[in-house]
């Protein structure tokens, strides 16, 4: 693949790397997996917005530049080379945004893109439940419509980012006697409505990234459907493909953790090299990021002439969060029994948050729909095999 950039698209390049220079915390922020983290991030969110960085793509009318997907790519290369902060609005901006603008009437753009790109209004997920994990079409929240409103009862866990947002966007079943996909209904809600207790869940690391969340006979008002009655699991495919297949990981948060990989890998290549796997690993590791970006490149393109994201989003979710995990363990094996450190305990040294990013990796391959599930979507739609 031939990858050259327009002169538009090099001047693009230029302007976000002279503004992520000026604008970039010069220490880091504290984890948004706490209180005044969380409000670190979100202060962030508002700055970037006040550049208009907030999200590139939307339409200027909305906190966007009206840039296209490569210029997104472009984007990002620049914000991950930079050391940016983590996006705390990620569920919104990168999920639920663009599902607003494919689904969402006139009235509910111009009400929630705008707040979500200055922070105003962070959002979490509503998907899984107890019974209810990848397997979405298990979902038993009921959401009954009451005139004006839906009644919500029920349960949803593994809610991103629950514990201090704004909104919750999730799935919700509208025909009690329906069955499976049929029958749910894509709902808006907000966090502070009556009748909400959110209950944190500890990760290894101890702090709340995620919550469960009880509806205890929660009145949402109906405009703020999306999308059809009945027709959510429509919807919720658009926002899991933006999820796994473009929006959520782009190319350049793994292209920079393999060039700190093979950083890592130059400064203890004589205890490295004992083992000669860990080598193999490291350039693995950078072809693969590479690959993955080049990938990537060829969807936007695809997408920009009409294309769809389909099942092989499935494909890039396997890809991606598995490349993490390898990434991450070959710099654990590089650092030895010094993995076991935090960044600042006393002999930590160069250890820098490879740990952190080791534990959260394990994640990947559960979030976003686990990869067995993905691996039977692939089997199945992709492939023509037979259900087991």
């Amino acid at each position: 693949m031939n990858l050259e950039y327009t002169e538009k698209q090099n001047a693009f390049r230029a302007e976000v790397r002279a503004w992520l220079m000026a604008n970039v915390p010069s220490e880091p922020l504290k984890s948004f997996d706490t209180e005044e983290g969380f409000q670190q991030h979100r202060e962030w969110e508002a700055k970037l917005n006040g550049g208009r960085w907030g999200m590139v793509t939307w339409p200027e009318e909305l906190g966007g530049r009206g840039a296209d997907l490569v210029e997104w790519l472009i984007f990002e290369e620049e914000y991950w080379r930079a050391g940016a902060p983590l996006r705390v609005n990620q569920n919104g901006i990168f999920l639920l945004g663009p599902t607003l603008m494919e689904y969402g009437t006139a009235e509910q753009k111009a009400r929630f893109l705008p707040r979500m790109a200055t922070g105003e209004d962070v959002w979490c997920q509503g998907w899984s439940e107890p019974g209810a994990g990848s397997d979405m079409a298990a979902i038993r929240t009921t959401a009954r419509r009451d005139g004006d409103h839906y009644v919500i009862n029920g349960q949803k866990t593994w809610s991103t980012r629950a514990v201090w947002a704004d909104w919750c966007f999730g799935m919700f079943r509208t025909d009690p006697a329906s069955e499976r996909h049929h029958g749910l209904s894509f709902i808006l809600v907000p966090m502070k409505t009556p009748g909400i207790t959110v209950r944190p869940i500890p990760q290894l690391d101890g702090l709340p990234g995620f919550a469960e969340i009880f509806f205890d006979e929660v009145r949402v008002p109906a405009d703020c459907l999306l999308g059809d009655e009945g027709k959510g699991w429509k919807v919720a495919m658009a926002t899991a493909g933006f999820e796994r297949g473009l929006m959520l990981r782009s190319p350049a948060r793994f292209q920079q953790t393999a060039a700190r990989l093979v950083g890592l890998y130059k400064a203890n290549r004589e205890s490295a090299d004992r083992d000669p796997t860990v080598r193999d690993a490291v350039i693995r590791a950078w072809m693969d990021a590479e690959a993955y970006c080049l990938t990537t490149y060829q969807t936007a393109c695809r997408l920009l002439n009409g294309g769809k994201i389909a099942d092989e989003a499935s494909t890039n979710k396997i890809f991606w969060s598995e490349l993490d995990q390898r990434m991450h363990e070959t710099a654990l094996s590089i650092l030895g029994a010094r993995a076991e450190l935090w960044p600042h305990a006393p002999d930590a040294g160069e250890v820098g948050n490879w740990l952190d990013g080791f534990l959260f990796s394990q994640s990947g391959s559960i979030y976003a729909g686990t990869n067995e599930i993905q691996r039977n979507i692939i089997a199945q739609r992709m492939l023509g095999m037979p259900r087991a």
